[in-house]
């Protein structure tokens, strides 16, 4: 009957499931208990393979004695040479004599019949016996219980005797001394050699038990680091992301390398949801600002519509009023849009990463040239002037001093709009009166522009959140005295980091604000010339 082609595979398949639907634990345990048990089972062959070619030596450096002084005897008592099987045992050995044809001589007489019905013997003549070389030869029992080991050597005693010359005649005068059989039995070493083996087989049975025992409970503290990861695990698909791996195993073991790995993953997963849920969360807010924003002019040219259509604009002058005011929540509109979406052409920027070439386009194109920002400055303190001619102002370098030169690659018209967000932030939030300084100058590899103030300062919350869009130090949404959008220092951040600056705030309650831009040195200074210090 052939074998159908598809059963092998069919069989390996089934095999793979059914060890798929067995868990981790339980195959590591039958993997180990199988390499056991082979290595018993080895180790068992080997022992009793060992044992019985040692008792077998040991049975045939025995027969080779026996043979060699057996070989020196006469082969009966009286020179009678009887020709049927004689053969006797003297306990488990048995000694026999045969003529050079190998027909039975004679015999050691003993009492006790041999185990199994002594050896089964073949035809040994004298070229068979000298063939054998003395070596020991295998040959089962009678009744095939077991084997008995024979070894065959010809005589070496050559002084026949009177009776034996006579019949030598009668044969043709041939000095016939034979050869001796001598066998041993191997029932004996069989039996040893079959304890050995059940006891092994015993033994290992028992050993492998408790090995399976003990494996099991191993394997279960082994991998209970998995069975943490997998509690953890669940623990993270309910929505918990503080959740961590406990190290139960040593930083070098590959346990505990899995376990390093996989906290620093829930980190890095933790803070990019934390990270995701406070951009939701800005970006919530920042609608409903922008949307109150839009709001609040939007209304107000409602309102006003809504006046001259119902009639209650009756004089000229009345409508000229409601118009100057329209144009003017207008132009708030206006500046409004025209903010939020420079922020978005600035993000849209900020996200693209810059390639060298004409091809790369610029979201917001910059018209970079060589200036010098005391320009900028000596403008500032104008600005400061106009909006508060009261409030003392002082131009000078940066922390102090005498202003010295700023040299700079930059947008002069962008940069203006910085400085001119950063002179009406420090003009609106601190009290009539209030002091300025405006310093400008370099430090180390920078050119530096700052905005410093006396005012009352900021908290350490407000300091970090002050350059969000929209974000505002009171938290409302009122439009009291001349407060913006919260947009402008928003915009004057991008604009810095647009020219690969960045513009930072020292500040403290009680000590003002300092709004610092810094921008890169150019590799050449600009040709300018140098503005004077001004103060008032």
């Amino acid at each position: 009957m052939r074998r159908s082609p598809f059963r092998r595979p069919w069989v390996r398949s089934r095999t793979r499931r059914l060890l798929r639907r067995l868990s981790l634990r339980t195959r590591l345990l039958f993997l180990s208990m199988a390499l056991v048990a082979v290595g018993l089972l080895a180790t068992g062959v080997v022992v009793s393979t060992a044992l019985q070619d040692y008792l077998q030596d040991r049975v045939d450096e025995r027969l080779t004695v026996i043979g060699q002084f057996t070989a020196r005897a006469a082969p009966a008592p009286g020179g009678e040479a009887p020709r049927k099987v004689r053969a006797v045992s003297l306990g488990d050995n048995t000694v026999t004599f045969v003529d050079d044809e190998g027909a039975l001589r004679g015999s050691v007489d003993a009492t006790t019949p041999p185990p199994g019905g002594g050896p089964d013997l073949p035809a040994l003549d004298l070229r068979a016996v000298a063939a054998k070389k003395g070596r020991p030869f295998t040959v089962p029992s009678h009744d095939g219980s077991h084997d008995w080991r024979v070894v065959a050597l010809p005589r070496t005693n050559r002084q026949p005797s009177p009776q034996s010359n006579a019949n030598a005649d009668n044969r043709g005068g041939d000095d016939d001394n034979g050869s001796v059989i001598v066998a041993s039995s191997l029932q004996d070493v069989d039996n040893t050699v079959g304890k050995t083996r059940t006891l092994s087989l015993t033994a290992g049975s028992v050993l492998l038990g408790a090995l399976g025992v003990a494996g099991w409970f191993a394997v279960r503290s082994g991998l209970h680091p998995l069975t943490s990861i997998e509690e953890t695990s669940a623990a993270i698909t309910t929505g918990d992301f503080s959740q961590r791996i406990p190290e139960l195993a040593g930083p070098n073991t590959e346990v505990g390398r899995l376990t390093q790995r996989l906290n620093t993953m829930l980190t890095q997963i933790d803070t990019a949801f934390q990270a995701r849920a406070e951009a939701e969360s800005r970006m919530r807010h920042f609608f409903a600002d922008a949307s109150h924003e839009l709001r609040t002019p939007l209304v107000g040219i409602k309102g006003y519509t809504d006046l001259y259509q119902m009639g209650f604009l009756p004089s000229r002058q009345d409508i000229d009023i409601t118009m100057s005011r329209i144009a003017k929540e207008s132009a708030r509109l206006t500046q409004l849009v025209e903010n939020m979406l420079l922020l978005a052409r600035l993000d849209e920027e900020a996200r693209t990463p810059s390639s060298p070439g004409p091809a790369h386009e610029l979201a917001l194109p910059l018209d970079l040239e060589p200036m010098d920002l005391r320009t900028l400055a000596a403008d500032a303190l104008h600005d400061v002037r106009a909006l508060d001619a009261t409030r003392p102002v002082s131009l000078t370098g940066p922390g102090g001093g005498k202003p010295a030169t700023a040299p700079a690659l930059a947008d002069e018209a962008r940069l203006r709009q910085v400085v001119s967000n950063l002179v009406g932030n420090a003009v609106t939030h601190t009290p009539p009166g209030t002091p300025v300084r405006i310093g400008v100058g370099t430090a180390g590899e920078h050119t530096v522009l700052e905005v410093e103030d006396h005012g009352p300062g900021l908290s350490p919350r407000d300091q970090h959140r002050v350059f969000d869009r929209f974000y505002r130090t009171d938290g409302s949404r009122t439009r009291a005295g001349n407060g913006g959008s919260g947009l402008g220092l928003a915009i004057a951040q991008s604009l810095v980091s647009a020219h690969n600056g960045r513009i930072t705030l020292d500040t403290a309650p009680g000590a003002g604000c300092t709004f610092r831009v810094l921008l890169p040195l150019p590799d050449e200074a600009p040709d300018v010339p140098s503005t004077g210090n001004a103060s008032t």
